[in-house]
């Protein structure tokens, strides 16, 4: 304890100076940093020396221990006493953002908002602060997918930001603006926001990492926009310039150098988590392009450094990537002849989603619609049916509402039940892709007329089916969709073959053959090989129709045995799982280990 005579500085620094080197030991001591912070009210401090303790305190309580309530409680007393000290924003906006975060977290939103309004109502002399509370709010506002509210903050934020002179904290603003708008499918609005986003980003001169995470975040939205588009040829050029943009950021050394405007104090991500950004991206193209090797290959890259970032860092949007990564690869997989491991790393996805509710939330349907793929790939078509439509129940994403009814109307084609009539009627209707097709995607109103093709080549209509599927080719060669080029063709060279047009069949399947082998697509490679059998037979190749059928062969072993293989997993049983969160007791067990089992 300190003497009467001595100064209350010392002893509070001295208190302050204990507590710091607790928090920061190695491992870190917190109950006496507690103890030491708790001691300075003993000594009855003055206002400002109380409200920063009990910051300290909420803070500590906070981030280092699971007693919430307790750090809720110091952090109300933050709030409140710093309330009238004139001069005292750094405690006053920091008590008030750190609280309502815990009032989120708590699932007090309603608590948060208006602590977060009074705070940026009274913090506009204090441009760093002001930001940050407006970006905060409109996270809190995008959270609750009210994603209107959270663009009108973002475009305050940004006409703030212009009038204190900070083009890069308007940046920022703007493309924050910019992804909620392409989220909202706005397009419209979103063309010449990122016109003027681009003009704000090239003009801007300051700190070079600053000025190429900007670039980053800029094509990063251009590219998805160009997916979400189905695009796939066409983003080339911008996918080419955000992979330069990268390895330009990777060799820049970080500038320890403070920007001299407060409010340029802001950044996007952290420099490892943007080159996971980018593998992230490359993947999705890669995938929808029809490039599955490739796409292997910077998953496996981005994985191994998502695992090194999350020894370190427990950011949610690290598992965010990591679950979009996986139920990329997963589809790979599937395509690849790969079902056991696919099933595998869907169980991956459930334990992410079970550690945390807001990634289950924001991934249940897409969850669903991966097994629903699965339990096509095993011919499970009842239980393919029922988790189709459990996604469909879970989700308002137009773009996956439409990819899932496609493939639901697959199903239903395969099945030929003719009690599915009026629900596949029902479904195509919806996803007409000479009337007004439900969304942008090019990609999708390909797959579209390739269903109508599938479904007028059993129905026995091959003039329509030929129609039907010229057009998908016209689209899919148009932006190189190979996976949807390699299945028209082979669906026509089918079509020849039935017809008794035996050359013309060879001119569709035997490139349809090459692009399957390229991808690699086994289900088209394995269909492939029977036509290719069946066609040099009936024109007496007997050679060609001997080494067709051996490759035929070999790729019925080869899917028979993953069949085999993925049936008898434990993880088998999710199939049947169609409500709540996902059920623990299916997650891995003694399965075959796979090259990805270890990093997650």
């Amino acid at each position: 304890m300190a003497s009467g005579g001595e100064a209350p500085e010392s002893w509070y620094l001295a208190l302050l100076g204990f507590a710091e080197h607790f928090r920061t030991s190695s491992p870190p001591k917190i109950r006496l940093c507690v103890h030491c912070l708790q001691a300075v009210f003993q000594f009855k401090p003055p206002q400002r020396v109380e409200a920063r303790t009990h910051l300290q305190l909420g803070s500590v309580l906070y981030h280092h221990t699971k007693n919430s309530e307790l750090a809720r409680s110091h952090l109300e007393k933050a709030v409140a006493s710093s309330e009238s000290l004139p001069q005292f924003e750094d405690v006053k906006f920091e008590a008030a953002s750190l609280l309502s975060e815990l009032y989120c977290q708590q699932n007090l939103v309603d608590s948060a908002k208006p602590l977060l309004r009074k705070a940026i109502q009274i913090s506009q002399q204090t441009p760093y602060w002001h930001c940050r509370l407006l970006f905060q709010l409109a996270q809190l506002h995008t959270l609750e997918k009210d994603l209107v509210s959270a663009c009108d903050l973002l475009g305050v934020g940004a006409e703030y930001a212009r009038v204190v002179g900070s083009e890069y904290t308007r940046a920022l603003f703007l493309l924050s603006k910019g992804m909620l708008l392409l989220m909202e499918r706005k397009l419209q609005e979103v063309h010449p926001l990122l016109t003027l986003c681009g003009q704000i980003v090239e003009n801007w001169q300051g700190n070079p990492i600053q000025k190429e995470s900007l670039r980053v975040f800029f094509l990063v939205l251009q590219v998805t926009h160009y997916l979400d588009a189905g695009q796939v040829k066409s983003v080339k050029p911008c996918l080419k310039q955000l992979q330069q943009c990268i390895q330009t950021i990777s060799t820049l050394h970080d500038d320890e150098i403070l920007p001299s405007n407060p409010a340029d104090l802001f950044h996007w991500l952290p420099k490892e988590h943007m080159c996971v950004l980018v593998y992230l991206v490359t993947v999705m193209h890669s995938m929808q392009a029809g490039y599955l090797e490739k796409a292997q290959k910077y998953t496996d890259k981005a994985l191994m450094q998502l695992e090194k970032l999350k020894m370190l860092d427990c950011s949610p949007i690290l598992s965010s990537f990591q679950v979009i990564l996986l139920e990329h690869i997963i589809m790979c997989r599937l395509v690849t002849g790969h079902k056991a491991t696919a099933l595998q790393e869907i169980s991956q996805v459930c334990q992410l989603c079970q550690q945390s509710p807001r990634l289950f939330s924001s991934h249940a349907a897409q969850l669903h619609t991966l097994l629903g793929l699965y339990c096509i790939s095993v011919n499970c078509m009842d239980n393919a049916e029922a988790q189709f439509t459990t996604a469909l129940r879970l989700t308002t994403h137009q773009e996956l509402w439409t990819f899932i009814v496609t493939n639901l109307a697959s199903v239903y084609i395969r099945e030929g039940n003719r009690h599915q009539e009026v629900s596949l009627y029902s479904l195509l209707e919806r996803i007409n892709p000479d009337r007004s097709f439900p969304v942008s995607s090019h990609c999708l109103r390909a797959a579209a007329f390739y269903i109508r093709g599938l479904l007028s080549f059993f129905q026995g209509r091959y003039s329509e089916a030929k129609r039907f599927l010229r057009e998908t080719l016209k689209m899919s060669n148009a932006e190189d969709l190979n996976r949807l080029t390699a299945c028209s063709l082979v669906l026509l060279g089918h079509i020849f073959y039935v017809l008794g047009n035996h050359r013309e069949s060879n001119n569709m399947v035997v490139p349809a053959m090459q692009l399957a082998s390229k991808i690699p697509d086994m289900s088209v490679q394995l269909w492939s090989s029977a036509l290719l059998k069946d066609l040099n037979k009936a024109c007496g190749n007997t050679m060609e129709a001997h080494e067709a059928a051996q490759m035929h062969q070999n790729f019925s072993q080869q899917l028979l045995q993953d069949h085999i293989a993925a049936c008898s997993l434990p993880e088998h049983n999710l199939i049947s799982w169609t409500d709540g969160p996902p059920p623990v007791q299916f997650q891995a067990q003694n399965g075959p280990t796979t090259s990805l089992a270890n990093l997650l």
